[in-house]
């Protein structure tokens, strides 16, 4: 089966001032086994690389800037390897290798599927929230965090004009499953049967081309969603949105607008869903996306909300 996302390729206008904001944002920087090209992971070991944005090795761009130029999802075994190649022969870019199988999607994004490289990382682990009825946390205080430390790429979100045929080919070529969808607005994917409430979303806004919208790290808990975000406010780095909650998947999220293209989001407390679930095809509502949220961020040093002049 797929994974999830585990290695995103970007192609920026200023390489200095993303490698600035990713280390600022909580990723590690580590030595990068490709020339002229700049490495972060996460905590469980999927990466992020940086190239100028008018490298050959890059796939061409959806859209012109800045933006994320390839997504590589983990495959688990060799006969989903297998499957894969079968399934993808005939789409635009494909390419089968010996460890390795690419193509592009009907978005035109270059997707890979290559053994997965992450693992567990058993420092996530957080101390549980205490509610009525169901103490999690004892002698215990919760933490408190200066800034947060991504453990994974948890989702990307794209915009697609034509929704109908992006999404049929992840559910059909892929075998994505639908978690929950907008009316002919938008598709929440996830890459297998049980897991986190999306590992993909596609969003079709009229007269919008494809494009990136957004990249999504999966921390620890809430707390560090609000520290992460608190961190990146200090560093000056400007908020889209949030802190907030997205009714949709039940998340706590914050929104930073990035360099690399789009924005980067940190997110915690998803919903976690079997084959069992049935998904929900919703009206593509404001109070959907958000149940409640804070524009601009909060100020690190008053801790309220940040106010343009």
């Amino acid at each position: 089966m797929i994974t999830g996302i585990e290695v995103l390729k970007f192609g920026v206008e200023n390489r200095q001032e993303a490698n600035t904001f990713l280390a600022d944002f909580g990723l590690t920087q580590k030595a990068s086994d490709l020339e002229n090209a700049d490495l972060y992971q996460t905590q469980n070991g999927s990466k992020i690389y940086l190239f100028d944005l008018d490298d050959a090795r890059l796939p061409p761009a959806i859209e012109a800037g800045s933006t994320l130029r390839e997504v590589t999802w983990g495959v688990e075994n060799e006969q989903d390897f297998a499957q894969l190649k079968a399934n993808l022969e005939n789409e635009p870019g494909f390419v089968a290798l010996a460890d390795q199988v690419q193509c592009r999607d009907p978005n035109g994004m270059t997707i890979v599927f290559s053994k997965t490289i992450t693992h567990a990382v058993e420092t996530a682990k957080t101390e549980g929230i205490n509610q009525y009825g169901n103490i999690q946390r004892v002698n215990a205080a919760s933490p408190v965090y200066e800034k947060a430390e991504p453990v994974d790429i948890g989702h990307v979100v794209f915009f697609t004009p034509d929704l109908a045929t992006t999404q049929a080919f992840y559910i059909e070529k892929l075998g994505f499953h639908l978690s929950d969808a907008y009316r002919n607005r938008g598709a929440f994917l996830r890459c297998r049967g049980e897991g986190f409430h999306h590992d993909l979303f596609l969003l079709s806004i009229p007269n919008k081309p494809a494009g990136l919208n957004h990249v999504a790290f999966v921390v620890r808990d809430i707390h560090e969603v609000i520290g992460g975000g608190l961190s990146m406010n200090r560093q000056s780095w400007s908020t889209f949105i949030g802190p907030g909650r997205h009714p949709i998947s039940s998340a706590y999220f914050w929104y930073v607008n990035s360099p690399l293209g789009g924005a980067f989001e940190y997110y915690t407390n998803d919903d976690y869903l079997t084959e069992a679930w049935q998904p929900r095809e919703e009206e593509h509502r404001l109070e959907l996306f958000t149940e409640w949220a804070i524009e601009g961020g909060l100020d690190h040093e008053t801790r309220r909300q940040v106010k343009s002049n």
